[in-house]
């Protein structure tokens, strides 16, 4: 009887730490992200910040600055950042500090999860880097 417990209980604990947090495909990707924080500091409500993932690889954003565009690739489980090109606008010095976290972390993201209805973009040891909030259009 004990035996039997403790096998479910381990069953129930392993499915419940499966559905914390699950991989990433391209076709959840896709869409339009906020991004709610970056490097665990959160990013500034009044001039919201995103991540545009398009179908075939294209990346646009705007980091509440600038707006930048670049590529992405997602494979093997491997999702790529590579902003290539953006606008050199001056802003107050929350948003420029803003827009240079965001774009001195995008280069590192090494893969993404999602936990919940969130989008947890991680570096290549798997610390969460950003955290993103699909945008419905």
């Amino acid at each position: 009887m004990i035996k039997h417990f403790l096998s479910a209980a381990a069953v129930i604990f392993s499915l419940s730490a499966c559905q914390s947090t699950s991989e990433i495909e391209t076709e959840t990707l896709i869409g339009q992200w906020h991004i709610e924080s970056v490097l665990s500091q959160p990013t500034i409500d009044y001039s919201p910040a995103k991540l545009v993932f398009d179908e075939q690889g294209k990346l646009v954003g705007n980091t509440s600055c600038n707006p930048f565009m670049g590529q992405y690739t997602l494979k093997n489980d491997v999702l790529t950042l590579n902003p290539a090109a953006s606008t050199r606008k001056a802003c107050i010095e929350a948003l420029m500090t803003q827009e240079r976290n965001v774009m001195q972390t995008l280069p590192k993201v090494h893969g993404a999860k999602f936990n919940r209805s969130r989008l947890l973009l991680v570096n290549e040891e798997g610390e969460t880097i950003m955290v993103l909030s699909r945008l419905t259009q």
